[in-house]
């Protein structure tokens, strides 16, 4: 089909090339080389050799699929108009009024449904088009974010302008390690600068932990401390600043609209270059000295066992007066999804871009239907801490718990560390079996130190209702998403009391989380 077409425009010359590029809107792709065994040259009038028709174009061109789509619609639409005025009104049926009036409501129908279909049609061809713009300019595999169908809702939606962010594009270093690549998200606070700060400051190699900011908002101020740090780090900004169309009594959740449309867009950016993991920062976070070694030291894991779906540098009981601050290499499995300085890996954005969430995707992460019983790795004493009081959360938790979070000062090699302990099978052996084992006593015996045995002790809850209880009086974290209490595996939380380690655990015949206990 394309054969005939070109030659048929090489004979009628009704269009020049350059028309012809014009008209789909970019240089038409580069003409192969023909065989010498084959006599496929084009002549003129005068009897010479035509070179521009002499020489064909791939077989099947990018450009010429996007207008043989166009072509198509438009033959569509056509169609439909002529049938609609052929049958309907050039008819010289006398109608009775029922006959005339059901007639007239086809009528409104049948418009109806024509022009939803030429508006699915421009929706359709401009997806296309947008794909071939980008499979031009990118050579490695994207992974798209698709929230919905292609339907109504998403035709309310602009489509984004994409920008050419000059992200790395060295994705292993030349000894066969991964590129870890850090994904800063800011927004409008120039605070974002003492993160950036803590972030070079620590950070062993540029090459090895690009820094990448992603910037939503558009703020100038913001931006301009960012680009203050010259190629110490890449900007990238999220280009979509259109304002979210949200019911009335979610007004004030707007804010979670735009950060979830913002991880969107700057993880997909990120993960298009080539890398396979990312880690995550928040703008209002500072970072241990080992914070680097830590990831260098647990990536691995997550391509080990796929029962592990992150490594979060964060711990949501991590005050001071509940961690053991002499074992800064301890580390847990945890249910509950972390966050605030975590790594994924290419795999897990693949998986979760095709159905990112319009907000709140910290709280979608957490659910079943996204966690499939997955867990991640999380510490005893933090590698980050939050100072970010101001924020779309409006300081939820901060007085009370965030701000009391401990940030380690010790730098622990965790590349020099067995981390096999941490597999599943391993974990559910050593750790899960073991607190079993451990005596159970109260709160208050625990609080006035009347426990004659040495060593880890349990304390055990039955009830959504004493869990909570038990927490508050310990001054733990007592909330519960999707069902899974903060820090929990298989429903233990581990932590540090009067100097002693203590699990506070469901007893042995635990049936899993009950989603109602949120």
């Amino acid at each position: 089909m394309l054969d005939k077409l070109f030659r048929h425009s090489c004979s009628t010359r009704g269009l020049n090339q350059y028309e012809n590029n014009r008209y789909i809107g970019l240089p038409y792709p580069p003409i192969k080389q023909q065989s010498e065994t084959r006599d496929d040259r084009q002549f003129n009038a005068n009897g010479t050799v035509d070179k521009e028709c002499s020489e064909r174009p791939p077989t099947k061109p990018p450009r010429m699929r996007s207008r043989k789509v166009l072509l198509i619609v438009g033959f569509l639409i056509t169609w439909t108009y002529a049938t609609y005025y052929l049958l309907l009104r050039n008819t010289g049926v006398n109608l009775s009024r029922a006959q005339a009036h059901q007639m007239y409501r086809l009528n409104v129908e049948a418009r109806d449904a024509n022009k939803k279909s030429h508006d699915m049609a421009k929706n359709l061809f401009q997806l296309v088009k947008t794909k071939y713009d980008q499979a031009q300019k990118v050579s490695t595999p994207q992974i798209s974010i698709v929230a919905a169908e292609i339907s109504g809702e998403m035709l309310d939606q602009p489509v984004a302008k994409q920008t050419t962010a000059l992200i790395p594009t060295r994705t292993y270093m030349g000894n066969g390690e991964p590129v870890l690549p850090v994904l800063v998200f800011a927004c409008n606070r120039v605070s974002v600068k003492k993160c950036i700060d803590n972030l070079i400051q620590y950070r062993p190699s540029m090459e090895k932990f690009p820094i990448i900011v992603s910037q939503d908002c558009g703020d100038e101020n913001t931006k301009g401390v960012i680009q203050s740090f010259g190629n110490q780090v890449t900007l990238i900004e999220q280009p979509d600043q259109s304002d979210i169309k949200v019911l009335p009594k979610e007004k004030k959740f707007k804010g979670y609209y735009k950060i979830a449309r913002h991880y969107g867009w700057a993880l997909n950016t990120t993960f298009k270059v080539g890398f396979d993991f990312a880690i995550i920062v928040e703008d209002d976070l500072n970072v241990a000295p080992d914070f680097f070694e830590y990831f260098l030291g647990t990536h691995k894991l997550l391509k080990q066992d796929p029962s592990l779906w992150c490594v979060s540098a964060w711990n949501d009981n991590g005050k001071a007066a509940v961690v053991d601050a002499s074992k800064p290499e301890l580390l847990y499995r945890t249910d509950f999804f972390p966050g605030l300085g975590w790594m994924l890996t290419k795999e897990l954005w693949s998986e979760l871009s095709v159905k990112w969430p319009k907000s709140f995707w910290d709280d979608w992460i957490r659910h079943p239907a996204q966690r499939k019983h997955r867990v991640c790795i999380r510490p005893e004493i933090s590698r980050t801490r939050t100072f970010g009081k101001i924020g779309v959360s409006n300081g939820l938790f901060f007085d009370k718990y965030l701000k009391h979070i401990k940030l380690s000062e010790d730098f622990v090699q965790f590349t020099k560390l067995n981390m096999s302990h941490l597999l599943k099978d391993n974990y559910d052996k050593t750790f899960v079996q073991s607190v079993y084992t451990y005596p159970i006593v109260t709160y208050d015996e625990l609080r006035r130190n009347l426990i004659a045995a040495e060593g880890p002790v349990r304390i055990q809850y039955t009830t959504r209702e004493q869990y909570k209880r038990i927490t508050k009086m310990l001054g733990l974290m007592d909330d519960f998403k999707s069902g899974v209490p903060r820090t929990a595996y298989h429903g233990i939380v581990s932590f540090f009391y009067n100097k002693r380690r203590v699990h506070l655990a469901p007893n042995a015949n635990w049936k899993g989380y009950d989603l109602s206990w949120s």
